[in-house]
């Protein structure tokens, strides 16, 4: 097995719902805010080379959406999914699997593209199986009115009908499944989001989501406004920081524009980074 850090490009969100309750005073010291109050975020995925299977994490947010929507995001950077395969030595026709932990827009946009004619969608990966679980599909395709916005139709619908969908079960809060590695279930951000926990060289590498979306979001009352159900998102992060400080996990980020990884360590201060860093400096 080989996983590959995969860049999609850069976006902005409000500083203040990013870090929900917390002061701007506090949070602007690992985030900067821009003269709007906007803060940058990565949308970084993961690929796992296993065996004859290439799995992606993520898609990022894609690029059918109208200049109108771009604009409330101002999409930066050089980075695209289509290049950063490219860097590895791979094609988006070589992914055999599109693993998307939830179906928000930034995380699955780039799942499905228009037909070359304009007229319609389909998916950007045609040779792969798109795995998501079928409670989050039921969340997403009859959204409440707080995420109606994040649930973009033209992002989900096609997946169902391409045929190439398949769901992620869910018999407990913690699943195994067929693509080669666990997840974890949680239900604060958006109802039954997955958080995958990959076994790579003596480790357990947790791609993080949005559970946890940058190293800046560790102290547990950092919780996003965007969260659904922050309540339960406090008790679900504490204890994954509990475990994941225990069993010495690696967590990967998907939006810190900066850290792409972290260790944590129990501090008098509760559960903290231990170390920042890049995937290929403990991974080679």
């Amino acid at each position: 097995m080989k996983l590959y850090p995969i860049e999609t490009g850069l976006f902005k969100l409000d500083g203040g719902a990013m870090f929900g309750v917390v002061p701007k005073t506090i949070w602007q010291k690992s985030n900067p805010a821009d003269e709007l109050n906007m803060c940058s975020w990565s949308m970084r995925c993961l690929l796992i080379e296993d065996g004859n299977r290439l799995i992606l994490i993520d898609t990022g947010i894609g690029n059918k959406q109208s200049e109108k929507f771009f604009s409330y995001y101002y999409l930066h950077g050089e980075d695209t999914l289509d290049k950063s395969l490219a860097a590895q030595g791979f094609h988006r026709n070589d992914i055999t699997d599109v693993f998307l932990t939830h179906l928000h827009f930034d995380h699955c946009g780039g799942a499905i593209e228009r037909n070359p004619s304009g007229e319609g969608f389909r998916p950007a990966f045609p040779a792969a199986t798109f795995w998501s679980c079928e409670r989050h599909w039921q969340w997403a395709t009859h959204p409440n009115a707080r995420e109606k916005a994040s649930f973009l139709q033209e992002n989900i619908i096609p997946l169902k009908e391409s045929g190439q969908l398949r769901f992620i079960d869910r018999p407990s809060d913690f699943a195994s499944t067929a693509l080669g590695f666990d997840v974890l279930f949680v239900d604060g951000h958006t109802d039954s989001m997955m958080i995958p926990h990959i076994p790579y060289q003596g480790r357990t590498v947790v791609y993080m989501a949005d559970l946890l979306p940058s190293a800046g979001h560790i102290p547990l009352p950092y919780v996003m406004g965007y969260d659904t159900r922050p309540l339960i998102t406090l008790e679900e992060k504490g204890r994954f920081l509990e475990e994941a400080a225990k069993r010495e996990h690696v967590l990967f980020f998907e939006h810190d524009s900066v850290n792409e990884c972290a260790t944590l360590v129990q501090t008098e201060k509760g559960i903290r980074a231990s170390e920042t860093f890049r995937f290929s400096e403990l991974f080679g």
